[in-house]
């Protein structure tokens, strides 16, 4: 959201109040994580006595909840209503020391220090190592207010309804922070645009626009900068960003009201930044060793029944393409019914027996909910009696007909009705269902009335922690910790502890795939571990090659799912090249499986995501900040999928000495190169001196992995390595191999 006309000017019907100076600097322990310091910032700069009459203030204290962070916290008025940040599980670990004096105050976070200049100008610094990191200055904190009829570009003109959905405010609160001579900005949740927020305009509101779009299905107010901190804007309401694109100096960040809260996080590495950041907003449980293997779906419109499931899973089979999951799509409920719960009779007419079937077959079962409820549905009236769905002011059930008639939508604040829609779940799963494909959960409205009263305008980012919790809290208490996995279209901060998430609805090409890539990398910088797509893409039916190029990239992940909207994704469907490409690349994924469950157990303790953009892996190689067409599967494994017709690929390698895992050809690397590669192939380098965990199976992903384990010791190491190895069944070794002596 723009304010300004430029460096010197306002646009027209915006007000802007600025901290001017640090007036008091005072400790306080009346903070929420104790020892702190609050600093009057009046507006004007106080040069006598009665500049201090007919004068707003805004009140900016700071706290730490945890080694490393420091909080925050911007008031123009506090006597409003509180706002409700997000789920903090890792705040409340360690307390800050406070020191006030002449030369101002000094709030010591650990690795993070909050440093505040007395008098004026307005100077607010945060230092990691000793060295300032980033800092709000002179017209940094801002409170404004629009006129009717202000401009401030997101598709609001006044006090109407933005474009996307949000209500019209009048006021808002700002921070601006440096930015400095080459810093990077990333993250901001799965934003399918350039890797590199720089430039960029981004609003955090949730929004079912498909992957070709600025919109996102998971917005993520946290930014990680390559400076060596991150900072998670704590409001998971509509916050507005301008990143270099407004003051081209500095990252704004604005909401609407009286207050602004954030935090600042300390690195100095990137996943130093990521592991407290996670830490602070929730970390991902294990999730199961059969989740990492293939899922194949029925795709969303096309007909199916069991004998087109059983048809799908017998080809698989003789093909030797391992599945390890099946999942039916919307229509296994009945039309206009969604969600009843119940299987449609006319197709599945023996869902009991059927998924017994299923499961003889050492298949795993998934299928797809949403949180409506059509009115045709008879839970309809069912929930609307109980009061478990969403009203408007009236009192009257809130319904459209976008996605099912007349639908509404489960009120997932009160108790109540979520332990409704458990039961619904704990039937399927008693029934033999093994997870959830839990889908939409963006488009949530805001003329609404919430059972606990929340904030409108807040629910609709946050409802859909509160949706995936609920269906995940179920699979935990039926089938355990470790045994949970979700596949999730929507999130905000702190949805990485409900994985697994997918991309949403790319279409069928090139550019798009290669948009999916960028998205799962700016998530991933966003803390979240686990993450999937739709291979092929999902709108349209891909060409042969596309879908060949797609599942070689889709099967180097930590999650992998066949699926489309209007047609069946079985590779025969294509060409039997796709076949053998599809073989080949499942096989390999089977014998990564201890290379993978291993990263994802580590990605448990330390946040650090299995799918790894080269910026976070390698932070001082200055040529990896912009890279979003390659990635790092975990710390050793290099992957640049092929988005072109003729197979052509432009890749760098960092310093030292690669090898093909594909062909055992060595390459040096600090460079860039250019590759073409056959169907059956694409570059994957395994880093220098790396030691791979490699597994003897190649027909399902859950197995003992010690069982006759090999390790491949490539070129470009010296010394010795130990490599830790744990099995589905939690049995961990450590094994030690001799750099020196190459088996590649």
């Amino acid at each position: 959201m723009k304010f300004t006309d430029g460096f010197w000017q306002l646009r027209p019907g915006v007000t802007a109040l600025y901290a001017q100076e640090a007036y008091d600097i005072d400790a306080t322990d009346d903070t929420p994580d104790g020892p702190g310091i609050v600093i009057t910032a009046p507006t004007a700069v106080i040069a006598r006595r009665g500049d201090v009459l007919n004068r707003a203030t805004l009140t900016t204290t700071l706290s730490s909840p945890a080694e490393g962070v420091i909080r925050v916290r911007i008031a123009h008025h506090s006597g409003g209503r509180a706002h409700t940040g997000f789920a903090l599980p890792g705040a409340g670990g360690a307390a800050a020391s406070v020191t006030v004096s002449d030369a101002g105050g000094i709030l010591d976070a650990g690795s993070l220090i909050a440093r505040i200049a007395p008098g004026a100008p307005w100077d607010l610094s945060f230092e990691v190592g000793g060295r300032r990191v980033t800092g709000s200055g002179g017209k940094s904190q801002g409170y404004l207010r629009l006129a009717p009829g202000a401009a401030v570009d997101v598709g609001v003109v006044g006090n109407t309804q933005y474009d996307a959905g949000v209500p019209a405010a009048s006021a808002f609160v700002h921070e601006q922070l440096d930015l400095g001579v080459g810093e990077l900005i990333y993250g901001l949740g799965e934003r399918f645009g350039p890797l590199v927020k720089n430039g960029q305009s981004v609003e955090i509101w949730n929004a079912d626009g498909g992957t070709s779009s600025e919109q996102a299905y998971k917005n993520v107010p946290f930014h990680l900068s390559n400076r060596g901190y991150g900072v998670l804007v704590n409001d998971p309401g509509h916050v507005s960003y301008e990143i270099g694109s407004e003051a081209v100096e500095r990252v704004q960040f604005s909401v609407a009201g009286e207050v602004l809260e954030y935090f600042v996080i300390a690195g100095p590495t990137p996943k130093e930044v990521l592991g407290r950041y996670t830490a602070l907003t929730g970390r991902p449980p294990v999730v199961p060793a059969w989740s990492y293997g293939l899922w194949l779906s029925t795709s969303f419109t096309t007909d199916y029944d069991e004998q087109t499931v059983t048809s799908f899973i017998d080809e698989m089979a003789a093909r030797e393409l391992p599945v390890s999951v099946f999942h039916f799509d919307c229509f296994w409920m009945r039309e206009f019914n969604w969600c009843d719960f119940e299987w449609d009779p006319r197709v599945f007419p023996d869902p009991d027996g059927m998924l017994a079937r299923l499961h003889d077959r050492d298949l795993r079962v998934c299928v797809w909910i949403n949180p409506y409820i059509g009115q045709r549905s008879a839970l309809f009236r069912e929930a609307a009696d109980q009061g478990f769905l969403v009203t408007r002011a009236d009192g009257s059930v809130w319904q459209w007909d976008l996605w099912q008639a007349g639908m509404g939508l489960v009120d997932f604040t009160n108790p109540d009705a979520t332990a409704w829609y458990q039961a619904k779940l704990r039937a399927l799963v008693d029934q033999g269902v093994d997870c959830f494909k839990t889908d939409f959960g963006e488009r949530i409205p805001t003329d609404v009335v919430w059972a606990d009263g929340s904030d409108p305008e807040r629910m609709h980012n946050l409802y859909t922690d509160l949706y995936n919790r609920a269906v995940h809290d179920v699979l935990v208490d039926a089938r355990g910790e470790g045994e949970a996995v979700l596949f999730a279209r929507s999130a905000t901060a702190g949805g990485q502890s409900m994985p697994v998430h997918w991309g949403g609805d790319s279409t069928s090409t090139f550019a798009s795939m290669a948009e999916t890539l960028r998205g799962g990398l700016s998530l991933a910088l966003s803390g979240f571990a686990f993450w999937s797509h739709d291979i092929g893409g999902f709108e349209g039916t891909p060409d042969a090659g596309v879908f060949k190029r797609w599942t070689a990239f889709g099967m180097l992940g930590s999650h992998s799912r066949f699926h489309g909207s209007g047609s069946y994704r079985v590779p025969w469907a294509f060409d039997e090249e796709a076949v053998e490409v599809t073989r080949r690349f499942t096989h390999l994924k089977m014998q990564l499986m201890p290379y993978l469950y291993q990263h994802g157990l580590d990605a448990v303790q330390t946040g650090v995501p299995l799918m790894r953009p080269m910026a976070l892996e390698f932070p001082d190689d200055t040529a990896t900040g912009h890279l979003d067409r390659q990635y790092m599967l975990g710390s050793d494994l290099l992957v640049a999928p092929v988005f072109s017709e003729d197979g052509m690929v432009d890749l760098y390698l960092p310093a030292g000495e690669w090898t093909s895992l594909l062909t055992g050809e060595t390459v040096t690397g600090g460079a860039w190169r250019r590759e073409t590669h056959g169907f059956d192939s694409l570059p994957l380098y395994v880093r220098p001196g790396a030691v791979l965990p490699w597994g003897a199976r190649t027909d399902r992903p859950d197995y003992d992995y010690h069982d006759g384990l090999r390790l491949r010791v490539f070129a470009g190491g010296s010394g010795t390595a130990s490599v830790r190895v744990t099995a589905p069944d939690g049995t961990a070794r450590s094994y030690t191999a001799n750099l020196e002596e190459v088996t590649g």
